[in-house]
């Protein structure tokens, strides 16, 4: 669907440009079809050089262990050895442990992985969150439900069910962590996008500014070559 949206974008930016351009220079002496030319290939440049960023970022991004940002699943590895997964919506997901699931999106029930995670906190080598045990029903739903909390080793791959708030907040002062649990949403976006996507969406734009810089320069030096002046006809 992108590369059908980029292609028809990328087709009506070549027509309005080489109209433009071809107006701009309509007077030189020499270069307008370069120009015009140059003009209309620069939308199907920035949307090659897109679309190969998008590849190599997806390469780089799933071998590492996060989503390609393109889909219905976001996942993303968490600082100590763990991962957040989340299908259809981002209000609620898995924590599990990559190491004793068989890989890809499918992610089994066992005790170092929970589903229907709505609240995350990372603290180290523990990880607390608030759980909504109907979540499958819930799937779309606006709400907030949480039925109980858990505190999970990330070492030994124990996890903790507690029934209440008050009890999850008494057992995090115990690990010495002051408790503050977020949307799954926000821990995952947290650990999601790095450094790399910053060289990513640094690079996106900045070829694409130097080549128009380099177009409009191109341009205004085409304009500039004025063809002879037509001399007045003598009777």
């Amino acid at each position: 669907m992108w590369a059908v949206v980029g292609t028809v974008l990328a087709c009506i930016g070549a027509l309005v440009m080489g109209v433009v351009v071809s107006f701009l220079t309509r007077a030189a002496a020499a270069g307008r079809s370069r120009a015009t030319l140059f003009a209309v290939a620069f939308p199907f440049v920035c949307l090659g050089w897109a679309a190969l960023l998008f590849v190599l970022q997806a390469v780089v991004n799933e071998s590492m262990g996060r989503d390609a940002g393109l889909g219905d699943s976001w996942h993303c590895p968490l600082p100590n050895g763990y991962a957040l997964l989340m299908i259809d919506v981002t209000d609620q997901g898995w924590v599990y442990n990559p190491k004793t699931q068989g890989g890809g999106n499918a992610v089994s029930e066992r005790e170092d992985s929970v589903s229907g995670v709505r609240k995350v906190q990372v603290a180290g080598r523990y990880i607390l969150a608030g759980v909504d045990s109907h979540a499958f029903e819930n799937l779309g739903k606006e709400t907030e439900q949480i039925d109980f909390y858990f505190v999970l080793d990330s070492r030994t791959g124990k996890r903790t069910n507690l029934s209440s708030y008050d009890a999850l907040r008494t057992s995090a002062s115990n690990l010495g962590i002051n408790l503050n649990l977020e949307p799954i949403y926000a821990v995952y976006s947290r650990y999601r996008f790095t450094w790399f996507d910053v060289v990513i969406g640094v690079s996106l734009l900045l070829l694409p500014l130097i080549t128009f810089a380099l177009l409009a320069r191109f341009v205004i030096r085409t304009r500039k070559s004025r063809g002879p002046a037509t001399q007045p006809a003598t009777a």
